[in-house]
């Protein structure tokens, strides 16, 4: 067996120049020409974490927003991030393969980071690599989901519980659930029994004038539209409450919601139990957060 092994990265066909391009540690390359030891600390251990974004109108949305959760992902993983992800050419760049690829009306911008170097568990640098794809995707649907209770796993609150990449297991398990069950998205619980997060979302339930959405102490994923909610609340003097409570509570909620950057979707039924809907209520929300 060879010392390195070509990995394949799922992308689009750029159908004007033929070619797959992502950035890898700053350099502009074509998927195939991408070579990873089997050593690599992604494999090994999985240490680091991803960042996905929207790109939308030659844009990429909340984009300071995602720059404050890489580092504090870097700091929890005790990695030190290089100077270029904070300049605007690193937006420049990322855009520009987004256009490259025919995803600058709208596409899914993926970024993944990992701790450079050797060792067994104890790591022997602070660096990192990092990997840039885009790819072409399709605006959310603002239908309202059908979900279920996951009963196979919990969250758990910790150092690196509040960003993406080291607990991806949980979710994907999650999401094996979801297709076992046939539902449209699945509830996480906390390991106490509290609502923590959807598979991929945040959730968000009105109740008497007041917005509550889980503590990040559930163990839930500190979700960027989340932050945006909470800043406009802020801004608005809307009541907000982060807490710990059970699922039982969101059906006696005025309306439930899941909120991620691809937008934000009614919750229509919990495990077969109808929910209230509000939908005037939500599209005022995705205007304010420009999510449409």
């Amino acid at each position: 067996m060879s010392k390195y092994e070509s990995i394949r990265l799922p992308l689009y066909f750029n159908s004007k120049t033929g070619t797959l391009f992502i950035l890898y540690n700053g350099q502009q390359q074509q998927s195939e020409e991408l070579r990873l030891p089997h050593s690599d600390r992604a494999f090994q251990y999985n240490d680091g974490f991803f960042e996905t974004a929207i790109v939308q109108n030659g844009r990429i949305r909340f984009w300071l927003d995602h720059q404050q959760r890489m580092l504090e992902a870097a700091n929890a993983l005790q990695l030190e991030l290089p100077d270029f992800f904070f300049a605007a050419d690193f937006q420049h760049k990322l855009l520009q393969l987004a256009q490259q690829e025919n995803a600058a009306a709208y596409g899914r911008l993926k970024l993944k980071v990992w701790r450079a170097g050797g060792g067994l568990y104890t790591p022997t640098t602070t660096a990192v690599n990092w990997l840039a794809t885009v790819a072409p995707a399709s605006p959310f649907s603002t239908k309202a989901l059908h979900i279920g209770i996951c009963q196979q796993v919990r969250t758990a609150y910790s150092s690196v519980s509040h960003f993406k990449g080291p607990n991806a297991p949980l979710y994907v398990l999650a999401g094996l659930e979801k297709q076992a069950t046939i539902k449209e998205d699945m509830l996480l619980l906390s390991t106490e029994g509290y609502v923590a997060e959807l598979q991929s979302s945040t959730i968000f339930w009105l109740l008497d004038e007041v917005l509550y959405t889980p503590d990040l102490l559930s163990g839930c994923v500190n979700g960027i539209v989340r932050r945006n909610i909470l800043r406009w609340c802020a801004a608005q003097q809307q009541p907000v409450r982060e807490v710990l409570q059970g699922p039982e509570t969101l059906l006696q909620a005025d309306v439930v919601f899941a909120a991620n950057v691809t937008g934000i979707r009614g919750i229509a039924s919990i495990n077969g139990e109808p929910v209230q809907q509000n939908e005037a209520y939500l599209q005022q929300l995705r205007h304010a957060l420009t999510l449409v």
